[in-house]
């Protein structure tokens, strides 16, 4: 069946276009059953494990900031005291990941999945981005909540998820390396960003 993973910079729409191009392709999300998965084979709450999850903004962001730091070879900060629990999660997680890809598929939404998958023939990497600027005013039309609070959310989003994958990968999240398509998803409509994703993970035969 294949996977499409999909990378999302906070306020690129990544939460509408995911499960829309899963149910165009017929196909499962899989976004918060990874963290209940996690946390069925660490032994933890599900909450525990959503706040070790990359995509969890204030509970990544407290586990990367707030701890004891060190600093990382290629600029990110990470906690010196969690690094063998967040290792463990990130492990798991992997696992997780591959089941995924070798059973019924999906589209994973996050968990640095196109790292993890990397040239796997039967999956697709999607990287959907836009200027800080355009992402701010998207979020806020999505939200209604003041500019002011989604700007510090949007700041320590970008920040916390690109030090998960800085950290454990060693590489840039951002980069166009990691993907076959990328795509300024504050330029087009939704619709319209579903349909390339759609069109190219059927190019690739997936769905």
């Amino acid at each position: 069946m294949g996977v499409v993973t999909v990378s999302a910079s906070y306020g690129a729409a990544g939460a509408e276009v995911a499960p829309a191009v899963a149910e165009r392709l017929g196909l499962p999300f899989h976004d918060r059953a990874i963290p209940a998965q996690v946390a069925g084979r660490l032994g933890v709450p599900v909450e525990e494990a959503e706040a070790n999850d990359e995509t969890v903004v204030r509970g990544l962001w407290r586990l990367v900031a707030s701890l004891g730091t060190m600093p990382d070879p290629v600029g990110a900060v990470v906690p010196t005291a969690a690094l063998p629990d967040a290792r463990a999660y990130r492990e798991q997680t992997e696992r997780v990941l591959a089941e995924i890809a070798a059973g019924d598929g999906g589209v994973v939404l996050g968990r640095a999945a196109a790292i993890v998958l990397g040239e796997r023939p039967d999956v697709l990497h999607v990287r959907l981005g836009g200027s800080r600027e355009r992402r701010l005013d998207a979020a806020v039309r999505r939200s209604g909540r003041p500019v002011d609070e989604i700007r510090r959310e949007m700041a320590a989003a970008d920040r916390a998820r690109e030090a998960y994958v800085r950290h454990f990968y060693r590489c840039d999240p951002a980069s166009p390396q990691h993907y076959h398509l990328v795509v300024d998803a504050t330029a087009l409509p939704v619709g319209a960003v579903v349909d390339l994703v759609v069109t190219a993970a059927r190019a690739r035969g997936i769905g």
